[in-house]
């Protein structure tokens, strides 16, 4: 017998891993293997990010999909695979407003239809091939997808954010990071505010208290007697005579995350699940007034850009980074030790859970009846690792 041979005999087989949903028997292990359903509008790029003539590889839920811009400017969404060879068309080359293989040459209009051969046809008929099309559009300077059923995309809405528009729009900080960790525990922290020791340093909020949970339909609702913006910096910043900052109104309206201080300083958070184990989080935050430190006057409307991208460098970004490490953190604690029970103390974290799993059983539900599984269902947030995937910071 062979060396090989005899270590093939020997070798054990490696720790199963957390169950998969349809084995998972606690609630915890239900959501941690839970997917989001697809049936309402992702954010999963800036504007910025995608230039005309360029291409963007994202996943739902394990499934690859290409985000691309024409010549025109125009957005279309496709599978992220060619027909022919499989290859992947986010390593293509966009054409006018069509997207090139970069094997063989074939060509996809923003539906998804093979619309040019490249190459000699051997004397056959023109083949019908195309691959999913998926409704793309762009909002609040973020790029979204509809990964599920297309014809429900017009009834589903993206949030409206009134206060970033109009003749006096908000003061606006954006930053978005791609956190290994799973999408539920994300939701999870961001409305969670017992973990106020993580921030010791920047003190976002203290000493809060949940004063109502209630999950209403496909949204759950909470409020928190706290302290909000208790950091040497930012608290310099926040009028306190004129915005009351003892308590914040939050909500996981499925599957977007919001709140709300004093009607004052607000906020949304939307997460990509992108696999099991890999989310990518966009946060919008929004202040009706920024104070100058030490003095009643606000920061002139020209200078808030300037401003906010100081904050964002110098505190909000930071303090997310601290959510991060959290999230991650837990993800591998979770993967090596999913059976070890839990003890959670807050019961709004368990609203959260129980609509994540309600949400991804009625999707699967709703896929069970149609006459082939979705990619996304086949998919189940399983990956397989590719070298074009590289981690977003903004």
């Amino acid at each position: 017998m062979t060396g090989d041979a005899r270590r093939a005999r020997t070798a054990r087989p490696g720790p199963p891993g957390p169950p998969a949903f349809t084995e998972a028997q606690s609630k915890r292990a239900r959501v941690r293997a839970a997917g989001m359903d697809p049936d309402y509008w992702y954010a999963v790029a800036h504007e910025s990010e995608l230039p005309r003539g360029k291409t963007l590889a994202t996943r739902f839920w394990g499934h690859p999909i290409v985000v691309y811009r024409g010549a025109d400017g125009t957005l279309h969404a496709l599978e992220d695979r060619c027909a022919h060879r499989q290859l992947k068309l986010s390593g293509g080359e966009v054409n006018g407003c069509h997207l090139t293989c970069t094997y063989h040459g074939w060509s996809y209009d923003g539906d998804g239809n093979v619309v040019h051969y490249a190459h000699d046809l051997f004397g056959r008929a023109r083949p019908e091939a195309k691959v999913a099309g998926y409704p793309v559009t762009s909002r609040h300077g973020l790029i979204w997808i509809f990964p599920g059923e297309p014809a429900l995309a017009p009834v589903r809405t993206i949030p409206a954010i009134p206060e970033l528009s109009g003749r006096r729009p908000w003061a606006r900080l954006d930053a978005s990071f791609t956190w290994q960790a799973h999408h539920s525990m994300i939701i999870d922290n961001v409305s969670d505010f017992t973990h106020s020791y993580l921030h010791r340093r920047f003190r976002p909020f203290w000493d809060a208290k949940l004063t109502r949970h209630e999950l209403i339909g496909d949204r759950v609702e909470l409020s928190y007697a706290t302290h909000v913006g208790g950091g040497r910096l930012t608290s310099r910043f926040v009028d306190r005579r004129q915005v009351d900052t003892t308590s914040i109104e939050l909500a996981f309206d499925y599957p977007y995350q919001r709140s709300d201080t004093g009607g004052s300083i607000k906020h949304w958070c939307f997460v990509l699940p992108m696999d099991r184990r890999t989310s990518r989080v966009f946060f919008i935050f929004y202040f009706d007034a920024v104070r100058i430190p030490g003095t009643r006057w606000t920061v002139p409307r020209r200078l808030l850009p300037l401003f906010m991208r100081v904050a964002g460098a110098l505190v909000v970004k930071p303090l997310l980074g601290e959510d991060g490490e959290a999230v991650e953190s837990e993800q591998l604690g979770y993967e090596t030790h999913y059976a070890a029970p839990i003890l959670e103390l807050n019961p709004a974290v368990g609203l959260f859970q129980d609509l994540t799993i309600r949400k991804w059983e009625e999707f699967l539900d709703r896929d069970r009846a149609r006459p082939r599984p979705s990619g996304i269902a086949t998919a189940d947030g399983r990956v397989v690792p590719s070298r074009h995937d590289s981690r977003h910071d903004r």
